[in-house]
């Protein structure tokens, strides 16, 4: 076996506890994770809060014991899953913008941000133009508000509960969020005013879910103006989402997975 002559014990520690928690069925203490390793738990208190505040591991509120998150999985994933989504989406979005006058984007979530990783101008020579790469609030945004609606209970809890906007509002501001998510994923769609700009109407439908493992969403937002008599009414808008979607999804193969 050959000898590391370049150790760096502060990380050999760190991936340690990673790959121990990864092989247990179930959260651990301080304590257990330290027996585990052969290790003090003064040795690894240190390590434990910089992986709980870098996101690879969690600590439950009650029992104060670590699992890990999916952070690692995110990361092993996440070019793949950006390329695999800006392939199947970008030309029926471009098909979509084109038939709707109006410019789409494609967002996933970031840690507690929406990531625009898509866009299809619109052909009007005065549209809304979002760049690739942005970062935007996923409390204030329809895209973020529907990709949030989207997630299983347990990971919109564990997003919200780490967003400092989302923490500042009081019990009943917090109740209507939630029954503000509950009615998107009820309608299965978002309409609302921009809330980055007057003038701006933003439409976004969900894209996959949890059990296939991908989750965005593709967004439009319309920039009202005086020729708007000759535009495509919002219920249309709807619909070609909705129809871009289903393509899109098709194109990611989501189609012909069962529904869990």
């Amino acid at each position: 076996m050959s000898v590391n002559k370049y150790k760096a014990p502060a990380l050999e520690k760190g991936l340690a506890i990673i790959e121990y928690l990864a092989l247990q069925p179930t959260a651990q203490s301080q304590s257990e994770i330290a027996i585990g390793l052969d290790k003090s738990p003064n040795e690894i208190y240190r390590m434990l809060a910089s992986l709980e505040s870098r996101g690879y591991i969690q600590r439950d509120t009650i029992s104060s014991k670590y699992s890990l998150t999916l952070k690692l999985y995110y990361l092993s994933h996440r070019h793949s899953l950006v390329e695999k989504l800006r392939s199947a989406a970008l030309q029926p979005m471009r098909q979509t913008s084109a038939i709707i006058q109006q410019p789409c984007h494609l967002s996933v979530l970031f840690n507690d941000k929406v990531l625009v990783v898509a866009y299809s101008k619109s052909p009007r020579p005065i549209a809304v133009m979002i760049e690739e790469g942005n970062l935007y609030n996923m409390m204030t945004t329809a895209s973020g508000k529907t990709l949030l609606s989207f997630l299983e209970d347990n990971n919109r809890e564990q997003i919200l509960h780490q967003d400092s906007s989302y923490q500042k509002l009081s019990k009943t501001q917090k109740r209507d969020f939630q029954k503000e998510l509950i009615n998107i994923n009820k309608q299965g769609y978002t309409e609302m005013p921009s809330s980055y700009a007057q003038g701006i109407i933003d439409f976004s439908v969900p894209i996959g879910d949890t059990t296939s493992g991908i989750t965005a969403c593709l967004t439009v937002s319309k920039l009202l103006t005086l020729e708007d008599e000759n535009q495509p009414s919002h219920e249309e808008i709807i619909q070609k989402l909705l129809a871009c979607k289903k393509e899109i999804e098709g194109n990611l193969g989501l189609a012909s997975l069962p529904k869990i």
